[in-house]
């Protein structure tokens, strides 16, 4: 959010002198966390306001003019131009050599030199609005029209931030450190925290009471969901822009403006933190309702989005129908319109769940819902009514309020907490004098009563919507106005008596040490919900999977139950990037039905680590793809010093090939499965192109090593000699029946075996498929002759042909 120091500074006098460093300090160490503070003058640095004195055509150009322009002290200086507007007395905008612009507006700031353009020297630029940034205080009725500030009267050579008057400070502040204060979220909340940060008077808002009797008709149909609702019937207005100064700060701090009437609600909802709303009096039909919108009631939104609106929708309705979606927006017909000359102003309050679950419903979250699903307090809207009726009447002075109605129907209480002294000095770890507690809460609004043993505090009403609630809060309120750079540090006294080995943490960063580093894999991270397209596609049902009951999106109200889900969906967006990749993720997966754990008396579902694996290339790589999956997961164990796992086939997963499947077994049972993506669920999942082999595995069921199981071996003193061996056995012989048929009962000079490659193709009789295998032989006393050799590899075939059957290839 951003802040204008000088809007803040009319509600707390701030001293000349204070330092812009100490008071974004001070904000972020005891209130909320500022990210930057801009002066707003450094952007228009080098720029200021020029006289033009004469408009000369251009020798070598007919669209281009040439300004004898004044820049200040009777200097007058040639600019080059091709400005619509341009004429003798106007005063415009000159960037001088060395600032900073936009040129036309596009791309990234420029800096302005002296140049010769088509034969003349020229100064400088003289700008349009949106060169400079302005665009939305100076809208250009054409592409090439000059930003014209004559109406301001500043005197050639003036600055034109202070010609404008934008010499201010923007604050900018972190949305995130105030989501729990509702009450800071305008000007006015952050003015009542410097005051009471630097012991300094705020400026209070005078008590608005209408000058009418006749009383506009209101009606709440669920005070449940709106507590109160102001409604008053104004008359004497039009649609006209509001003064420079209104626009000006709205436009500062990120907004648009747009005329008077909705200007003023915007600022008022800026300063103070309330939302406000006006409707054309002519378009309301007999009186305001807040209701429930009706089963498939239809709204047309100010930004023309049409909604078919649910009975748990509230709005703002005359007699014909909803005008307005209650704290989100208005509707477009009977909102401000160019004719408009009296309206109906809105200052409410709505319950905060509602609104956000509306806001989310049509993805349509706006200024005022974002407020509003922070739970505003009730009484703020005195504060939003005063201020918007002091506008209303100095924009506006024919302006008469004709009917009024204040319906207060459920009054906000506060809250009220009684803290122990003992308690509060042991948590805080000092003891507060209470003169001192009693000052820092007294200034924030708090009502303070002390007893023998502890405090009677009274909330303001500003904070008693959730915000502070307990005791904690109160300590919360007393350290951070105390300041918590004035706690000093304590040593903490702790004995250890051994060190503590985590077996199960150290094996989770070992596993994705090996994916990441020796597998040469891209780690990822997704969120905890699941799109629903990829639940369907890969998940055979819903059930036992948890569901949000405020979803980021509807089609993401599921908790994750399994990772696949999200790393197809993360191979869908790298698809379009990539021919091949590999990736895994480490991450909790949730379980409803089986409540394992209590916390403050809550039972929470299961919670297990699963690692998920995504193995994607070229579909005529299949094999290939398939084998570097079972590879990496085949070998996790070695490289990572737990107990092995083995490959079964027990179960097929829903989502997997009808063929090229295992599931992953620990000592008997099924702990994980790593197949091929079948075509179905590929489609399904919008995986158009590349095939995938996935692995999930329950890291919960993996067994750690309690120590390393290296073995040191010695390097070989003599050769060792690589012999391959190529053979024909049956299609469906494994590699396990291989390497059991060469290493039982080896010769010992028979180090190793290892596989190389497998080939079916014409050459090779059906049913029957071709295998090489590499052979280590060496010897630890000499070198071997190649008879020796031969002799060992001929024992080997010997053995193949006599275990499996196998026919050694002779082409």
């Amino acid at each position: 959010m951003k802040l204008s120091l000088n809007w803040i500074k009319d509600y707390v006098k701030l001293p000349e002198d204070m330092d812009l460093t100490r008071l974004a300090y001070d904000l972020t160490m005891s209130t909320v966390e500022v990210e930057g503070a801009e002066s707003l003058a450094e952007r228009f640095e080098k720029i200021i306001v020029g006289e033009i004195k004469e408009v000369l055509p251009h020798p070598n150009a007919d669209k281009l003019r040439v300004c004898r322009v004044d820049i200040g002290e009777g200097e007058i200086k040639d600019i080059v131009c091709g400005g619509s507007n341009l004429d003798a007395g106007m005063k415009v905008v000159v960037a001088c050599p060395g600032a900073m612009v936009r040129w036309h507006g596009e791309g990234e700031p420029v800096e302005i030199k002296n140049a010769k353009l088509r034969g003349v020297e020229s100064f400088g630029m003289i700008c349009a609005s949106v060169e400079v940034g302005l665009a939305d205080l100076f809208p250009a009725g054409d592409d090439h029209e000059i930003m014209d500030v004559t109406s301001f009267g500043a005197p050639a050579g003036t600055p034109l931030a202070v010609a404008l008057g934008l010499d201010d400070i923007i604050l900018e502040i972190d949305n995130k450190s105030m989501t729990n204060r509702p009450d800071l979220w305008g000007h006015y909340g952050i003015a009542r925290e410097l005051a009471a940060l630097y012991d300094l008077p705020l400026v209070e808002f005078p008590k608005y009471t209408p000058d009418t009797e006749e009383e506009y008709d209101v009606r709440i149909a669920d005070v449940e969901r709106c507590p109160r609702f102001i409604g008053a019937k104004v008359e004497g207005l039009s649609v006209k822009p509001s003064p420079f100064e209104m626009q000006s700060r709205i436009w500062r701090v990120g907004m648009r403006p747009i005329n008077a009437l909705v200007d003023i609600t915007n600022y008022v909802m800026l300063a103070t933190g309330q939302p406000t709303h006006v409707y054309d009096s002519n378009h309301i039909i007999d009186h305001i309702e807040v209701r429930r919108a009706k089963e498939g009631e239809k709204l047309q939104l100010l930004n023309d989005k049409e909604l078919l609106l649910s009975t748990d929708d509230l709005v703002i309705a005359d007699a014909e129908g909803a005008v307005g979606l209650a704290g989100v927006m208005g509707g477009a017909k009977d909102s401000v319109l160019p004719e408009t000359e009296s309206v109906i102003f809105e200052c409410a309050n709505f319950e905060s769940r509602g609104i956000r679950r509306t806001a989310l419903r049509y993805d349509n979250r706006t200024e005022a819902s974002s407020r509003y699903e922070k739970a505003v307090d009730p009484e703020r809207c005195d504060q939003a009514l005063s201020l918007a009726m002091k506008l209303f009447s100095e924009l506006y002075p024919e302006m008469k309020v004709v009917s009024f109605k204040d319906r207060y129907e459920k009054k906000l209480e506060r809250a009220e907490i009684d803290v122990e002294f003992e308690w509060l000095d042991r948590r805080l770890g000092k003891r507060i004098p209470q003169e001192i507690v009693a000052k820092k809460l007294g200034t924030m609004g708090y009502d303070v009563t002390f007893s023998d043993k502890g405090m009677h505090i009274v909330v303001p009403t500003w904070r008693s919507t959730g915000d502070v609630s307990i005791k904690a809060d109160i300590m919360e309120e007393v350290a951070r106005m105390y300041g918590y750079e004035n706690f000093e540090a304590t040593t903490i006294t702790t004995s250890f008596d051994g060190a503590i080995n985590q077996l199960s943490v150290d094996l989770v960063r070992r596993v994705k040490e090996y994916l990441a580093f020796r597998c040469d894999m891209q780690e990822i991270f997704t969120y905890p919900w699941m799109t629903d397209e990829f639940v369907n596609a890969l998940m055979p049902t819903t059930d036992g999977i948890l569901a949000l009951a405020t979803p980021p999106a509807p089609n993401e109200r599921y908790i994750r139950s399994s990772l696949l889900p999200n790393i197809c969906k993360a191979i869908v967006k790298n698809e379009r990037n990539f021919d091949e990749f590999d990736i895994f993720e480490e991450a909790q997966v949730f379980f409803d039905g089986d409540y394992t754990s209590d916390y403050e008396g809550e039972k929470l579902p299961a919670q297990k680590k699963h690692l998920g694996c995504a193995f994607v290339g070229s579909s005529d790589k299949v094999t290939e793809l398939f084998r570097r999956a079972k590879g990496v997961i085949g070998s996790m164990p070695r490289f990572t010093h737990m107990e092995g796992f083995t490959f079964e086939k027990i179960e097929k997963p829903y989502w997997a090939d009808e063929t090229v499947w295992l599931n992953i077994c620990l000592n008997g049972k099924k702990i994980g499965d790593l197949a091929l993506l079948s075509k179905k669920a590929a489609l399904a999942c919008g995986i158009k192109v590349l095939s995938a082999v996935l692995v999930e595995l329950d890291m919960d069921e993996l067994v750690p090593f309690k120590s390393r199981t290296n073995r040191f071996a010695r390097t070989p003193e003599f050769p060792m000699n690589e012999y391959d061996l190529s053979f024909l056995v049956d299609s469906m012989v494994k590699w396990d029946e291989i390497y059991a048929a060469v290493m039982t009962k080896k010769n010992e000079l028979l180090r190793d075996v290892t596989f190389v490659d497998e080939y079916k193709g014409k050459q090779i009789p059906a049913g029957k498929k071709s295998v090489t295998i590499r052979l280590v032989i060496g010897s630890g006393e000499k070198t071997l002759t190649g008879a020796e050799i031969e002799t060992v590899a001929n024992g080997v075939v010997k053995k193949l042909v006599k275990n499996i059957g196998a026919e050694v290839r002779t082409v």
